[in-house]
């Protein structure tokens, strides 16, 4: 009888049956291991197979002016997207799809063939909610919605250049939401949904982190200033048949940036036919020779240097002076062949002003001007601002030294020449500049004696109010100061000046009997009427400053006394409204 062979060789049925123990012994505890001590490897592995994280859109900050009055809104929206995989079974649904997302059927179905093997594309963003629930209530296999914010500027094209605007993704792209996007931007939360293998929403079961709203900004522009800047200069702009124009109002106490108006502008709600050339903030963006509006900065030089008085006088006959091969030119004619210092502002006599310039040095004009912020960074760090040039030279040869004391061979922006004249208007003091809403003035610097700065704005009101000064820039019922200028614009490419190329200037402030407000009005290339300073930008002055008073509740300081008030107004202002208004 023969013997099993596991009889003969007990030992290899051993092994295999100790083998075999082992195993199961293995599996046991790998068992125990995953479904007791490492029990979270496992619900880990299934939640990441069913378990998502969806972001929640935070709320972007709102902004608005100094009184509260909203600039850029955040309003809710719906995005439509789609996983083109699901979609494919759908095929007869999308001629549906496409007239209730307002597309071209056969434009969408090439593209849903382009793309069939993507699981996430975008079919359409930035719906009203009730648009894209309209969609999503047809139940289209594949096709999904998602939550966002997209910002909306209410006052439209009159702030679009300060504010700036979002892109679709609500990032700042231009302006203040650019500059101060970290602070407005807000921050997204999470929510954990349960979702099936084909990324289909199963249960949405709790937010595991709230979204965190953007912190809200104060610009210091006041709304009302602002429609009334960008009113008078689009009027200013067409009227004069301009190529483009800036205008500036500040606060001289507190630095404050109060309207910043830009032509030709854009509506930044609808920016499909945009041109880039309306998005620049010229204000603070082009840079131009200031002309005739630096003789205030020139003369109060000379001022300080202690070695003029307003009535010391020079000589301007014949209105030219020749340099060399270069010759200096008043533009137009003097009430005398000999003008005191505020004459030479009233005449706007470049030869009277280069005299000047001569015997204090063009050295002395140009740490003035550096002082005041000429050529010099404003502090406000705007995207694409400029700072402009303020040239220094080794040797200061009188031909620099006359064309800087007359406003050319330097280059500044509106804000920089606003920035300068406030500094005349607070009585030499220099404040910080802000365009955001200050509750308390800032600490300033005294950059010109106070004695200069208040002569100076004594000059400049006659500069306006003689006989001879700038009539078109007479505010009723305030004094006013100021300055015109006249710069002729450089050609581009080539070297020298442009013909028949002109900017027009302004640059003033009010009211006298404790100055407020600064205002500097720049139009490009006027063509109709005329081109100088006078002519073109001062009117605006007036109405924009007049606007302003008013608004801002100034008391009047050049009221009539009370029986000529009653009488009507004098015979000669009649005359003068008549003939020059």
């Amino acid at each position: 009888m023969m013997k099993l062979e596991g009889a003969l060789y007990p030992w290899r049925f051993r092994v295999v049956l100790g083998l075999l123990a082992l195993m199961v012994g293995a599996i046991a505890w790998r068992i125990v291991d995953l479904q007791v001590v490492d029990r979270d490897f496992l619900i880990g592995q299934g939640d990441a197979r069913s378990l998502r994280h969806i972001p929640i859109p935070a709320h972007r900050g709102l902004i608005t002016d100094r009184n509260g009055e909203p600039l850029a809104v955040s309003t809710p929206v719906t995005t439509l997207w789609a996983n083109a995989k699901e979609l494919q079974v759908a095929k007869d649904k999308w001629t549906e799809l496409a007239h209730a997302l307002g597309q071209d059927p056969k434009a969408l179905k090439e593209r849903l063939e382009a793309q069939a093997n993507k699981e996430f594309i975008y079919l359409v963003r930035g719906l009203t909610p009730e648009q894209g629930q309209g969609v999503l209530d047809l139940k289209i296999p594949g096709v999904y919605g998602i939550e966002e914010f997209r910002r909306f500027y209410p006052a439209g094209e009159t702030t679009a250049h300060m504010v700036g605007f979002t892109d679709i993704d609500d990032h700042g792209r231009e302006g203040v939401e650019l500059a101060y996007d970290e602070w407005l931007a807000g921050v997204p939360g999470k929510r954990q949904v349960i979702k099936d293998r084909r990324g289909r929403l199963i249960k949405d079961v709790q937010v595991t982190k709230n979204a965190k709203a953007g912190k809200p900004l104060a610009l210091s522009i006041d709304l009302r200033l602002q429609y009334l800047a960008n009113r008078e200069l689009r009027n200013a702009i067409i009227e004069n048949g301009a190529k483009a124009g800036s205008l500036v109002i500040m606060d001289v106490k507190t630095g404050e940036i109060l309207a910043m108006v830009n032509q030709p502008t854009y509506n930044p709600n609808n920016r499909r036919n945009l041109q880039p050339a309306m998005m620049r903030n010229r204000a603070m963006i082009d840079v131009f020779e200031p002309g005739s509006t630096m003789k205030a900065i020139s003369m109060s030089a000379a001022l300080e240097s202690g070695r003029w008085k307003p009535t010391d006088k020079v000589e301007v006959y014949p209105g030219t002076l020749q340099l060399g091969k270069y010759t200096i030119r008043d533009v137009s004619r003097s009430e005398g062949p000999v003008l005191d210092l505020t004459g030479i502002l009233i005449n706007s006599s470049n030869v009277g002003m280069s005299k000047v310039a001569f015997d204090i040095g063009g050295e002395t004009i140009y740490h003035l001007a550096q002082k005041i912020g000429l050529g010099q960074p404003t502090g406000l760090d705007f995207p694409g601002e400029r700072v402009g040039n303020l040239p220094n030279y080794r040797e200061w040869r009188k031909a620099e030294t006359a064309t800087l004391s007359y406003g050319y061979g330097l280059s500044v922006t509106a804000i920089q020449l606003a920035h300068a004249f406030s500094v005349l208007a607070n009585n030499g003091r220099m404040t910080p500049l802000s365009l955001i809403h200050v509750d308390e003035a800032p600490k300033s610097e005294q950059v010109i004696p106070e004695n200069v700065a208040k002569t100076m704005q004594t000059m400049l009101q006659q500069v306006i109010e003689a006989p001879r000064g700038v009539f078109r820039a007479q505010v009723p019922a305030y004094h006013v100061a100021g300055k015109s200028g006249t710069a002729r614009k450089t050609s581009v490419g080539t070297k020298g000046y442009a013909e028949n190329s002109y900017r027009s200037l302004f640059a003033g402030f009010g009211p006298m009997s404790d100055p407020r407000y600064a205002i500097v009005v720049v139009i490009d290339e006027p063509s109709k009427a005329g081109y100088f300073g006078g002519l073109v930008s001062a009117p605006v002055f007036s109405k924009v400053m007049s606007g302003t008073l008013r608004l801002m509740n100034i008391t009047p300081d050049n009221l009539p006394p009370t029986q000529q008030a009653n009488a009507g107004p004098p015979a000669a202002a009649v005359k003068a409204n008549g003939g020059r208004g």
